[in-house]
């Protein structure tokens, strides 16, 4: 984001450049006197350069800037441009870089960028205020000069009808020489004029000079030393113009050939057969300095479409970047990043051509604006639901910590666990409030859990010692089956008896255990109701003659018990495969349930089957 006082600076400067080019002299190809006359009108247009002790100022404080700026805005002193230009760049740039460091400090303490909000300056109000004075100090100076320039115009006019009456009129040339010298010097005192008629006036006044001395009838060493001693300051003015070649400084150059051009101006005529032999020394020393100077700006513009190319390279970036899309807060903050270094970048580029440097760079600034802005609506919509999600969480909090201190273990352990799942549906909080929740959260979950812990570590070697018991009893039933016995439907209740008695286990080791038990229980039921079923229906054929020795209605009346047996056993197999169908097993607890209904439901049903055969067995005897 480019501020708009830096952006006020860079054209600040332009302009001076942009003026620099237009008062910048004519090239060597210039031919004719008129074009040294060209050349020194404009040193009249062109604003002072200032003094070497206020381009050696240094100024470290937007105090400094402002105590001289108020010195210039409020004494008699005329403001020099050059020295106004200097006071404001200093002034924002020690600006800007206080704003800027202020931000950094603001980021590094964990503010946000986008509720950074800049503090009003005094010091920048003021500033703004002595310059409108010095702006209006400078409007009057500029009309008050436009005046006298037009009064100075009207005094060389009548000064240049004066000479051109002596130079029509030869027989008074010798008489009027005193009175010419003392024109010449009177023309020297009267300084601008406007520069629309600068050219013509000074081509006027040269010609007329030019013919008075022409017919001009003093004695030879009068005129002769006249010619000498201008001859000895054209001179002069031509060394330091020659020597103006070595100066580095190519705009100071300028300025001071533009003030030989003044001065050569001023001074008379020389022997006219040295008049073009001079003139041609002089303008070939002016036209080392233009050529240098002039090539400067050449590469200044080169250097301004260069720049061009290179912001517009980075509009394209950052417009790129900001068309990006953004998943998350992590992809805002890379682009944030890449953007802000597009920004750096630019502020190291220098100057566009002037007729694009402010278009260029106000479609940079959309760009950055467009995208800091979606940013900042991104990042408010997500702090209003920070807020919602830190409301959840901070309320979760609250309930952990009214139950951090109950003893009712079980149902107190399920509404934590129950708050603990919920805790994670809760979306994202800022880091450093969402540490503090969680640990607020953790700190009550952990403290019910601790206590319920040491009240249990008793529990806890009972469930072990419980563990033990259970896997004897699942011992000794497997040794049952290994070797069964007469009593072996006894024995095996008994240790199935002795199985239930015995408490909880631990819950990592319950369906291991569950599954080991009912596994053998299942074999041993199994077997022991084929091998039981088999035995009784021998008992039973073995008695059938028995019971037909005690009448011919015996075994009637023994079939008849056995077939309502049968059906009452089959009633009660048929209620409980319905209630079967109504169980849950969804749950361990559900599941041991239906195991036992199952083994009971198939016990049943060989009884059924043993009832059958031995009704089978009295239809037999029958026959």
């Amino acid at each position: 984001m480019m501020d708009s006082q830096e952006n006020a600076i860079e054209m600040g400067k332009k302009e001076e450049v942009n003026k620099m080019e237009e008062t910048a002299v004519p090239t060597a190809e210039a031919t004719d006197q008129t074009e040294l006359s060209q050349v020194e009108n404009t040193q009249e247009e062109t604003t002072e350069t200032p003094d070497k002790e206020t381009e050696r100022k240094v100024y470290t404080s937007k105090k400094e800037v402002l105590e001289r700026i108020r010195e210039i805005a409020h004494s008699d002193e005329a403001p020099q441009k050059d020295e106004i230009d200097q006071l404001k760049t200093a002034f924002y740039k020690i600006h800007i870089t206080e704003r800027d460091a202020a931000l950094k400090s603001y980021i590094d303490g964990g503010g946000d960028p986008e509720n950074y909000q800049l503090v009003p300056d005094d010091e920048e109000e003021a500033f703004k205020a002595e310059m409108t004075i010095i702006k209006e100090k400078r409007t009057k100076i500029f009309k008050e000069q436009e005046a006298e320039k037009e009064e100075n115009l009207k005094k060389k006019l009548d000064i240049i009808e004066k000479i051109k009456a002596m130079a029509t009129s030869p027989e008074d040339a010798n008489k009027s020489y005193q009175e010419f010298k003392a024109l010449q010097q009177e023309w020297k005192e009267i300084k601008n004029v406007p520069a629309t008629r600068a050219n013509e006036l000074w081509r006027n006044y040269q010609l007329y000079v030019e013919q008075y001395y022409d017919l001009l009838k003093l004695n030879s060493e009068a005129r002769e030393y006249d010619f000498k001693k201008n001859l000895e300051q054209k001179i002069r003015i031509c060394e330091a113009a020659e020597k103006l070649a070595d100066e580095e400084d190519l705009i100071s150059a300028f300025h001071q050939l533009q003030k030989l051009h003044a001065e050569y101006r001023e001074i008379g005529p020389v022997a006219k057969e040295l008049r073009e032999e001079i003139w041609i020394r002089f303008k070939a020393a002016s036209t080392v300095i233009n050529k240098r100077h002039q090539q400067h700006f050449e590469n200044l513009r080169s250097k301004e479409e260069e720049n061009l190319a290179r912001k517009t390279a980075l509009c394209e970036k950052a417009k790129a970047i900001a068309a990006e899309e953004n998943k998350g807060s992590g992809d805002w903050e890379r682009h944030t990043k890449e953007i802000i270094a597009i920004q750096a970048e630019w502020k190291t580029i220098g100057f566009a051509p002037q007729k694009m440097n402010v278009k260029i760079f106000e479609r940079f600034r959309a760009t950055c604006d467009d995208f800091f802005g979606r940013k900042a609506e991104y990042f408010k919509t997500l702090k209003d639901t920070f807020k919602e999600n830190a409301d959840k969480k901070r309320a979760l909090v609250e309930k952990a910590k009214a139950l951090q201190d109950s003893t009712e273990w079980k149902s107190t352990s399920d509404k934590l666990m129950a708050l603990q799942k919920e805790w994670k549906t809760i979306g994202m909080v800022p880091k450093k409030l969402g540490d503090q929740l969680w640990e607020e959260f953790l700190g009550a979950c952990n403290r019910f859990f601790e206590a319920r812990n040491a009240a249990n570590a008793g529990q806890r070697s009972e469930e072990h010692a419980n563990l033990e018991k259970k896997r004897g009893v699942i011992e000794k039933l497997k040794a049952l089956k290994e070797e069964p016995g007469d009593n072996t439907q006894e024995a095996v209740q008994k240790l199935v008896e002795e199985y239930n008695a015995i408490g909880h286990v631990p819950y990592k080791e319950k369906d291991k255990l569950y599954e080991e038990y009912h596994a053998i229980i299942d074999k041993i039921y199994k077997e022991l109701n084929i091998s039981v079923a088999r035995r009784r229906l021998n008992n039973f054929k073995n008695k059938l003659k028995n019971v037909a020795e005690q009448g011919e209605n015996a075994l009637d009346n023994e079939r008849a018990r056995l077939v309502r047996q049968y059906e009452a056993i089959r009633s009660e197999v048929q209620t409980y495969e319905n209630n079967l169908g109504f169980l849950n097993a969804s749950s361990k607890k559900g599941n041991s349930l239906i195991d036992e209904m199952n083994r009971k439901v198939q016990k049943l049903k060989d009884d059924m089957n043993l009832v059958r055969e031995k009704i089978k067995a009295i239809d037999a005897e029958n026959k």
